[in-house]
């Protein structure tokens, strides 16, 4: 893990504007939902996502048949081009420096078998998809906001990003959904 997301993982996550019913642990795997670090100091951006494979690819088995290698291939290609899944102001003058894709559905990481959900899933695998994005913005100071709504038009199975955020005012958390896409510094 970077730096950058390490520190944010090691602070305790208190987003005061959640529910309680509506708070997750980190790392629990629920369909619809996804978690997301973001950590801005000084011109760099990181971006992690762990997300259930369910919400980018439809099922979380192996891709067997030439549609699921397929639906599988796409979202990866998608997934690769983080500044059309979030999009920086164009101020901020935003670029890639680095991208990584983990999942057992590309053939390099593990699934797990856990029951989340007591006996409806026992046994099933469940496989994740995570994504690391490092980003260089040459004016960071006009990094206000990171439009998420071409992330959930992308991926409509995603229904809520459970967000971690170090920037200029410090710790955040927030809880984002297709009609409440705007992250805000």
């Amino acid at each position: 893990m970077r730096p950058l997301l390490l520190a944010l993982a090691l602070l305790p996550f208190a987003a005061a504007q959640a529910h309680d019913e509506h708070q997750h642990s980190l790392g629990k795997h629920e369909h619809g939902v996804a978690q997301l670090n973001v950590a801005l100091d000084g011109k760099t951006l990181e971006l992690e996502v762990d997300s259930p494979a369910m919400n980018f690819v439809g099922f979380e088995h192996p891709a067997s048949s030439a549609a699921d290698q397929a639906t599988v291939a796409a979202a990866r290609i998608q997934l690769g081009k983080p500044l059309e899944l979030f999009v920086p102001p164009v101020a901020a003058n935003c670029s890639v420096t680095e991208v990584e894709l983990s999942s057992p559905l590309f053939g390099n990481a593990k699934a797990e078998d856990h029951d989340d959900d007591g006996d409806e899933h026992e046994g099933h695998q469940h496989a994740d998809i995570n994504a690391h994005y490092t980003l260089t913005c040459a004016s960071p100071e006009a990094l206000a906001s990171l439009d998420l709504a071409p992330l959930f038009k992308r991926f409509p199975a995603t229904q809520k990003l459970v967000v971690q955020l170090i920037g200029p005012k410090g710790q955040q958390g927030a809880e984002l959904t297709p009609s409440n896409s705007l992250l805000s510094f």
